[in-house]
């Protein structure tokens, strides 16, 4: 459902070929009422087109119904436009009636029919599907389980910057699953979904920095990735954010700091940080670990 909330704006950064000119300036004149919120003018224009047979409009239209933009929120009749604009090999309409297929929304959940479709929208070169395609591969709904397959997607999305893609193929090199276990790998993967903003992939990146797989051991470069993730909220993050302040690994000694992301981790239920945070605050004073106590009751995510 996630991927469906964002089709009102990634289709409208893409068009399909083989329309006429006028097609093709009609289909511009429809996006632009479309991006302005005038759905009314939208549909306007996309229908007659849409029931002329372009692909384009076909797509656009079958959003509308999914987002309930201009018409009532009807998913079985985005199925039929995603599907005949899908047939006419419109790779973001197969896409999205992947998405409709896998999440069971206007049609029978079918996890085969959607990795077909997703296979249909992958092999020209959509990201999104590769990536979910990918995943069908990893858990072996729709397709059997082939971890290299899944690989082989993730990496065709990965090195066209889809985010979640980039995360996957880390965690496949990371493990050794579906390719030769390479740190050097996992961490150029982890760095670029990192840099995209994900905590799992900060986090992770910062902890390779801090023991030295992959990359030369750095514990100031871990201690950015890992503040990067547990500013987030990521659990783990906030674990060894706290082991390196109670050390001084990358940042100064401060054992205050130390126990609120103890504190901070353990509320998440991390047990390796319930159990230091015990060892950490029998080495403070009272009025230490209370201002530890109010900085952790106090902490906010950015």
């Amino acid at each position: 459902m996630r991927n469906l909330m964002r089709l009102g704006l990634a289709v409208l950064i893409l068009l399909a070929g083989g329309s006429t000119p006028g097609v093709a300036a009609a289909n511009e004149d429809g996006m632009a009422a479309y991006t302005q919120g005038d759905f009314a003018k939208a549909l306007q224009i996309w229908r007659p087109l849409a029931d002329q047979g372009d692909a384009t409009a076909q797509k656009y239209l079958g959003v509308m119904y999914v987002n309930g933009q201009g018409v009532p929120q009807d998913n079985a009749e985005a199925v039929g436009w995603y599907r005949k604009a899908a047939d006419q090999g419109d790779a973001p309409a197969q896409h999205y009636l992947a998405d409709m297929y896998r999440d069971g929304l206007g049609v029978e959940a079918s996890p085969s029919e959607a990795a077909a479709w997703y296979a249909k929208a992958a092999g020209q070169g959509d990201a999104g599907a590769q990536t979910s395609l990918a995943t069908l591969y990893e858990t072996g709904q729709g397709v059997a389980r082939d971890m290299a397959q899944a690989a082989k997607w993730y990496a065709l999305a990965a090195e066209q910057g889809d985010l979640r893609a980039q995360l996957a193929l880390a965690t496949a090199y990371d493990k050794g699953q579906g390719v030769g276990q390479s740190f050097t790998e996992a961490v150029k993967w982890y760095a670029k979904a990192a840099d995209q903003g994900s905590a799992p992939a900060q986090s992770r990146l910062g902890f390779l920095y801090r023991v030295g797989k992959g990359v030369n051991k750095d514990f100031t470069e871990a201690q950015k990735w890992l503040r990067k993730a547990a500013d987030q909220g990521d659990s783990a993050a906030q674990y060894w954010l706290g082991v390196h302040y109670r050390q001084g690994q990358g940042v100064p000694q401060n054992f205050v700091t130390a126990l609120m992301w103890l504190k901070l981790s353990a509320a998440q239920g991390d047990k390796d940080a319930a159990k230091l945070q015990d060892t950490v605050a029998r080495a403070m004073t009272a009025a230490d670990i209370a201002a530890a106590d109010r900085l952790s009751q106090e902490w906010k995510k950015p």
